[in-house]
């Protein structure tokens, strides 16, 4: 996140202790809007138990929103900021808790499941902001307090919009500890979170309770991007990545405190601001830019890697692994034939392709083998990374290292040599996901996963030392698009076969004891770290082979086509089609490309986000839809109120005896609870 330091730099002059002290003041303006990114999320977390992971997006549907009524339809400022602030964003939150939330915490979801709801109400944002405003960047927020900096007593200068922030964030913490402490909401607040359900019997409306807390979080997420958008262009995937890497304010502060969280915010954003003091010469020049620029990316990883392994509870209400958003579902499919059958015509139907069209189709086989990687490392380990798509990164970029003699002691090697070493390299690097995944699962595994991809892509993919003067293109006798598609269709029936026969072997049965309970798996013999390591390991290899196929279907490495928020859509998408089934890697990425290639930018994103939001109601995602069910015995299929008049009825027949008719037969015992 970078820090309007660029004034000060030139104003300053060779004033060492002038120039800090404008370095500081510049750092507040960002670490202002963290740390409002930090109460937001303290808050949201600590009314409803959810971590807000959509935050971001909000707060870039709220600036786009002030832009379009400032800009595009000449609104005064301060009645589009009020509009946006107090009506749009506490609905937007009211809303979400409606529609997505409030249905998964009254049948009891986990806090996996949830945040793969938290994950699709993202992509779903993202995907609405492009089909209304497009995907290009645009500039030109309006910011409500421009004008003239504010001069202090030291000589020294402060933008309004700072003051502003500082004001907000006083205001906001203070009333905050006042309603929690000293009102009766901020008691029922408590209650909810202790024990909802202990607090409805009490009398307490957790509904409304949770509602105010959805509010109050999108309130805080508007906040932010009225703050930051002045400063940037307004982008789609850019913006809400920044907002998403503040998210370390709140895991610092143990998603508990609001002082810690406001101290770490303002924290960082002076911290970075200084950073830009240093400009050591030659090499390392270009790290201590990157260092500089993305610090709250490397703020999330440090803070995701020491929170330990329940960040937010990561566990069910017995203390146990908590993965019910990526479990299978209650009973296997017994034959699948129609999702099979399906993914057969997708991959042979772009054979008949030509032109532009085949072209695109070429995105298919590679794509399906990095998803493959995600259903091997959540849907059969268990295991939530958000980071796969560093990985794919990292297999196209060694490819095109490899191929342009990049790598000193190595000359220039052939394209499918070069892909092939660069698999093999990348696998090891799993490790880096796979060693903290040791001690961590749930949402502190899923952060410190999407840190790595992100560091990946800021340090890595995006910096010109590392992507300059590249050569990738396909092997010769696969110069064809028609040819090289064939090829990605053999690699990634190879891949498919490993994959289910890895699944169906003694490591497969392994993983799934793993994933359904992880200390009973230790408890039977099996090596819980290794299999967390192995299952990361050959995930890396996976997602490393599709992204090299991937560039080479492109000719080029394109560093957006690995981008982080691209990642939480794979990811997304996986979980819909079904994160157990191999199948769902092939059915996602034919859904992604299909709906990229054939309809408007962001249809693809609005699809997979809704399906996501309410995976509650897809057991099993897309590629078990056509499993066979039991049928349900009729007390599963009552309402509590329904079971409890039932009970009741039986209840009366037995004391009274039995009436004319048939009889009703032993109804089910009081002291049992019903399946």
């Amino acid at each position: 996140m970078n820090v309007p330091t660029s004034a000060v730099l030139t104003s300053a002059g060779l004033d060492s202790t002038g120039l800090t002290v404008d370095l500081a003041l510049a750092g507040l303006t960002v670490g202002g809007a963290a740390a409002l990114s930090g109460i937001g999320l303290v808050v949201c977390h600590r009314a409803t138990g959810v971590l807000n992971l959509a935050q971001g997006a909000q707060a870039m549907l709220i600036a786009y929103l002030l832009r379009d009524l400032v800009v595009e339809r000449n609104w005064p400022v301060w009645p589009a900021v009020a509009c946006c602030l107090l009506l749009a964003a506490p609905a937007l939150g009211v809303l979400l808790d409606v529609l997505v939330y409030r249905p998964l915490q009254r049948r009891g979801a986990g806090p996996a499941e949830t945040m793969v709801a938290g994950l699709g109400v993202f992509v779903l944002i993202i995907g609405v902001v492009v089909l209304v405003w497009g995907a290009a960047p645009v500039g030109g927020a309006p910011s409500p307090l421009g004008g003239a900096p504010i001069p202090l007593p030291s000589g020294h200068t402060l933008r309004p919009d700072t003051v502003a922030q500082l004001v907000a964030i006083l205001v906001l913490a203070l009333a905050v500890g006042a309603t929690t402490r000293f009102t009766p909401f901020g008691l029922r607040l408590r209650a909810v979170v202790d024990d909802r359900r202990l607090a409805e019997l009490a009398g307490v409306d957790a509904d409304r309770v949770s509602a105010a807390g959805w509010a109050f979080g999108s309130f805080t997420a508007g906040l932010v991007g009225v703050a930051l958008a002045p400063y940037l262009l307004l982008d789609p995937y850019g913006l809400p990545l920044l907002v998403m890497e503040t998210m370390a304010v709140a895991v610092a502060a143990r998603l508990r405190s609001i002082p810690v969280a406001v101290v770490t915010g303002l924290g960082l954003g002076v911290l970075q601001a200084e950073l830009t003091r240093f400009r050591p010469d030659g090499q390392l020049l270009p790290l201590v830019q990157a260092v500089q620029a993305n610090l709250f990316v490397v703020a999330l990883l440090a803070a995701a890697l020491l929170a330990g392994p329940r960040l937010a509870d990561g566990h069910d209400e017995r203390g146990r692994p908590d993965v019910r958003a990526v479990q299978p579902p209650p009973v296997r499919a017994r034959g699948g034939w129609t999702a099979r059958a399906v993914c057969v015509v997708l991959l042979l139907l772009p054979l008949g392709f030509r032109g532009n069209d085949l072209r695109s189709a070429l995105l298919v086989p590679a794509l399906a083998l990095v998803l493959l990687s995600i259903v091997v490392v959540t849907g059969y380990g268990g295991q939530i990374s958000l980071g796969q798509a560093g990985y794919a990164g990292l297999g196209a970029l060694g490819t095109a290292l490899l191929m342009s003699g990049r790598i000193p002691g190595l000359p220039a090697l052939p394209a499918a040599p070069a892909l092939l070493f660069a698999v093999l390299a990348t696998a090891p690097l799993g490790l880096l996901t796979g060693w903290p995944a040791i001690r961590r699962r749930g949402l502190a595994l899923a952060l410190v996963t999407f840190a790595v991809g992100t560091t990946l892509s800021r340090f890595v993919f995006q910096q010109p030392y590392a992507t300059t003067g590249l050569i990738l293109d396909r092997p010769a006798f696969l110069a064809g698009d028609r040819a090289f598609y064939v090829a990605e269709l053999l690699l990634l029936g190879l891949g498919t076969a490993v994959v289910r026969a890895l699944h169906g072997g003694r490591t497969g049965r392994a993983l799934s004891a793993m994933r359904d309970h992880e200390p009973g798996a230790a408890a039977a013999g099996v090596d819980v770290p290794g299999l967390k390591l192995f299952a990361f390991v050959a995930g890396a290899a996976l997602a490393a082979l599709g992204g090299g196929l991937m560039g080479m279907a492109g000719r080029a490495f394109d560093p957006a086509a690995f981008d982080p928020v691209l990642g939480l859509l794979w990811f997304a998408a996986v979980v819909v089609a079904g994160a157990d089934n191999a199948l769902a890697a092939i059915l996602a990425a034919a859904l992604i490309t299909g709906l990229d290639a054939g309809t408007a930018a962001g249809v693809s994103a609005v699809a997979v986000g809704a399906l996501a939001a309410t995976i509650g109601r897809l057991p099993g995602g897309l590629a078990h839809l056509s499993t066979p069910r039991p049928a349900l015995s009729p007390a599963v299929r009552l309402t509590p109120t329904g079971r409890h008049l039932r009970t009741l009825i039986t209840t009366r027949r037995q004391a009274t005896g039995p009436g004319p008719g048939p009889d009703p037969g032993p109804g089910p015992d009081p002291g049992k609870a019903e399946p």
